[in-house]
């Protein structure tokens, strides 16, 4: 989502940290290219405007300019303004009100209201156990209460039973008598939209909002909706009287100018974000861990929560154990892909390891990308289990059948093997000295050699456990990313960087999936 403006902003900074001192005149031309690189990224102009100017006025001060690295201080004033146009503290859905709580989802048609509302009800009835009641007030939208009701089938939660004719305050007030009745901690009220604002709209809104008196009224808004997303949310605002903001498709290409904008105009906080398709791609909105993302400076901390999610303890140590051994067929390569694939693959990866994100041009050079998984999975699948378990086996014979299967060709199949075969030589070798490892350390390295960054960090793909580290090895950690230039250098104190007193809220011996050199050492059991 933020690619770009990433980009900008990271040469722009880079530009200033590079030098020994600046002049007045170096933060004044930065400024102006903030400026344009927010205006380019949709991000409304009152918003650009109030942020460079508070960036403008505490960068010129001579605690900056006269500072030893004043730079970095300027790139530390710059990250904590994106923190507060985004909100300093991330903020859950909340429930804290007499059962049952009712929240309604308005938004404008096409902004993802249904699907975001069967993933909010998914996301409470796993993680809080709380009771669920969905109804559908779309009585305009042809069959939008029936996509509800298969919605709620599918992530297993309850909607109010369809009765055709009525109109949306009577289907809201019968969902609240429902979920009262019925014993629901939470009634989710699936509103109406229109292709654009109108009076109509905006009465029947406040209509709905009258008779079911809802503690969350939650504005779904479509995160490419770029300027017009500032209307959209003050509208909204002044009509209904939101309480918080939902951004739908976070996972696609636009520039992130809604996601700047809404908040800072409205003052009410994004409290979910949609990034993807499926029911559980919804993500808390951290406004801390955004900001470093957009500045290239990484998010460890949603990269170690990710793991967590997605990787089973107990299977994570078997295949330690069956690594340190010397095992490695290509099941376990496959069983790897496949975690890497659930946790974003290697460019969401990527982009939230601190000064990674850059690499991935780099990555697609030497052919280390996402589609280059797929074609391995693919060619995995296509062979039998004796193959799988066996690579040794497979002649040209088998190459071809294996290659018709996949469709790709035979020169794909042998560099899998390839691939294999160093991976399964390198578990050998590290499990003789007693060490488990991973695909990703195992990549890492040999791409990190390819690209001559072997000292980007300690062993390249050794992340070391920063939970356990004391200051002193925290700052050597520091001193080894900037002689590196990693991130260009990153700001002393900056929250979730080394040298910023570590990573705030990390389990003791949680390692990232095959970078800990340990296996998955202290990660909770998967519920």
């Amino acid at each position: 989502m933020f690619e770009s403006l990433q980009e900008r902003l990271g040469s722009i900074l880079n530009g200033l940290t590079g030098r020994g001192a600046l002049s007045e005149a170096d933060v004044a031309a930065a400024m102006r290219e903030v400026r344009r690189a927010l205006l380019e990224a949709d991000v409304a102009l009152e918003v650009v405007r109030s942020f460079t100017d508070k960036v403008r006025a505490k960068a010129v001060g001579a605690a900056v300019l006269k500072s030893i690295k004043p730079g970095q201080m300027v790139v530390k004033i710059v990250h904590d303004e994106l923190v507060e146009m985004l909100g300093s503290e991330g903020a859950a859905i909340d429930l804290n009100a007499p059962a049952p709580v009712v929240v309604m989802m308005v938004g404008l048609q096409g902004s993802g209201k249904t699907t975001t509302s069967a993933k909010i009800a998914k996301r409470l009835t796993d993680r809080q156990n709380k009771k669920i009641l969905m109804a559908s007030l779309d009585t305009r939208r042809p069959a939008a209460q029936e996509q509800l009701r298969q919605l709620g089938e599918q992530v297993k939660v309850a909607t109010l039973p369809i009765v055709a004719g009525q109109t949306p305050v009577e289907i809201a007030r019968r969902a609240v008598q429902a979920a009262k009745l019925g014993g629901h901690d939470v009634v989710i009220l699936d509103t109406a939209g229109r292709t654009h604002i109108d009076e109509p709209l905006m009465a029947e809104m406040a209509e709905i909002k009258r008779v079911s008196s809802p503690h969350e009224i939650l504005l779904v808004a479509d995160s490419l909706t770029g300027q017009d997303a500032v209307n959209l949310a003050k509208s909204f605002d002044e009509r209904v009287g939101i309480t918080g903001l939902v951004l739908t498709r976070m996972d696609g290409d636009g520039r992130g100018g809604a996601a700047l904008s809404m908040r800072a105009v409205t003052g009410k906080p994004v409290k979910i974000i949609g990034t993807g398709e499926k029911m559980d791609a919804l993500e808390e909105f951290h406004p801390k861990r955004i900001a470093d993302r957009i500045l290239g400076m990484g998010d460890i901390v949603s990269l170690v929560e990710k793991a967590s999610e997605n990787i089973d303890a107990e299977q994570a140590a078997a295949m330690a154990r069956k690594m340190q051994s010397g095992k490695f067929d290509l099941n376990d390569l496959a069983g790897q892909l496949q975690q890497m694939q659930k946790m974003g693959g290697m460019g969401g990866i990527m982009g939230m390891m601190p000064g990674m994100g850059k690499m991935k041009d780099q990555m697609a050079a030497a052919g280390l990308d996402d589609k280059m998984f797929g074609r391995q999975l693919a060619i995995i699948s296509s062979m039998t289990k004796a193959e799988r378990a066996n690579p040794d086996v497979l002649k040209h014979s088998r190459k071809k059948r294996i290659a018709a299967g996949s469709g790709t060709d035979a020169a794909d199949i042998n560099k899998l093997l390839k691939m294999h075969r160093q991976m399964a030589d390198m578990m050998k070798a590290m499990g003789g000295k007693g060490k488990g490892g991973g695909l990703m350390r195992g990549m890492m390295g040999g791409l990190a050699q390819k690209m001559g960054l072997g000292g980007m960090m300690p062993g390249m793909g050794g992340m070391p456990d920063l939970s356990k580290m004391d200051p002193k090895q925290l700052e050597a950690l520091q001193k080894q990313a900037q002689a590196s230039g990693l991130g260009g250098g990153l700001p002393k104190g900056l929250p979730g960087l080394p040298g910023g007193g570590g990573l705030p809220g990390l389990p003791g011996g949680m390692r990232l999936p095959g970078l800990g050199g340990g296996g998955l050492p202290g990660l909770p059991k998967k519920k």
